[in-house]
């Protein structure tokens, strides 16, 4: 048997009580990150998350042996890329990977890199004079020409599609257009929490699709439970207001007296008295005594301010009058 150098046994073992003492265990890929930057994104992590370079076979090793208490974890094994290191944290695995791509900065392009996204070359000025970029930008498909003494793109141009390749001459043009398509930074490749692993695709979320279809799922559940009168604090105070108004309109409506109906109740059959002694007084005003005489006479007669805002009316039509006659008598002196 092959013997296991003592400081294996040690960094296996220091591993695996990392990953246990932490709710929330990863695998990134720090491929092709300078070691300054490295260092940099690891002082900015140091109160969020721990990252623990180790080599492939240790952090494997490290996995099957903490699976006993960490049901599945050892599946994380097979997701390991590039030049893998282990992340522990306490936080929300979701939370983990949006910081950790927040983090990541802009590169220049690689030949054989593979493009995380789209790469468009925008329409304008290039700022190159004419010479053989010309020629190199219309071999690569790209819609240049030459105006008022510079190149120019003439439309915006999708050079590369997501997962496509980086040739070296597209390379090439993207340095020199100043374009950088890579990104730099810890690439969480999954995370395991409560004996669930969470690759890098469940993790990418849209955050404001995400809130607005929680919003819609919490309106139409709470429309639901309230028209199926479903209790919950918060639906309770809807559901009472809705009944009580229900049964303030079936109580008024049905002329039931109550604390709360008894008012307006008063004031509709005050209503309806006047509106009926009006049609009765213009039959016959004798049948009503003076006291509902006056009232209906009072309710309506205009009132003063009423009687002079009608005269202030007639005399603004009387002067437009007027002036129209004086108008038209100009004109009509004018052209004879």
């Amino acid at each position: 048997m092959a013997h296991v150098a003592e400081w294996k046994k040690e960094e296996v073992k220091d591993l695996a009580k990392l990953i246990k003492g932490h709710e929330v265990i990863g695998v990134v890929d720090l491929s092709d990150i300078p070691a300054k930057q490295l260092q940099k994104m690891r002082e900015n992590l140091r109160e969020k998350a721990k990252i623990r370079m180790s080599r492939k076979t240790l952090i494997s090793l490290a996995l099957d042996r903490a699976n006993k208490e960490k049901k599945n974890i050892k599946e994380l094994n097979t997701l390991m890329e590039g030049q893998p290191a282990l992340i522990v944290s306490d936080m929300n695995p979701f939370k983990l990977f949006k910081i950790l791509e927040k983090s990541k900065t802009p590169s220049p392009a690689k030949p054989g890199a593979i493009a995380p996204q789209d790469v468009i070359i925008p329409k304008g000025d290039t700022g190159f004079a004419p010479g053989p970029i010309l020629g190199e930008l219309q071999q690569l498909g790209i819609p240049a020409r030459i105006e008022k003494g510079k190149i120019v793109i003439t439309e915006d141009y999708t050079i590369l599609k997501a997962g496509d390749e980086i040739s070296p001459k597209v390379a090439e043009i993207l340095n020199r257009l100043d374009i950088q398509p890579l990104e730099v930074g810890i690439d969480l490749k999954a995370a395991y929490e409560n004996e669930t692993i969470y690759t890098s695709d469940i993790l990418t979320i849209d955050e404001n699709k995400t809130i607005a279809d929680i919003k819609r799922a919490f309106s139409q559940a709470f429309n639901l439970s309230i028209n199926a009168l479903i209790y919950t604090r918060e639906t309770i105070p809807y559901i009472i207001q809705n009944a009580a108004s229900k049964a303030f309109n079936l109580a008024y409506n049905a002329a039931i007296l109550t604390p709360e109906t008894a008012e307006p109740l008063m004031a509709r059959a005050y209503a309806q008295m006047l509106s009926l002694a009006a049609k009765i007084a213009q039959n016959n005003k004798e049948a009503l005594d003076e006291e509902l005489l006056e009232k209906i006479t009072t309710k309506t007669k205009p009132t003063e301010k009423e009687e002079k805002e009608e005269k202030e009316e007639e005399e603004e039509e009387e002067e437009e009058e007027e002036e129209e006659e004086e108008a038209a008598a100009g004109l009509g002196a004018l052209f004879g």
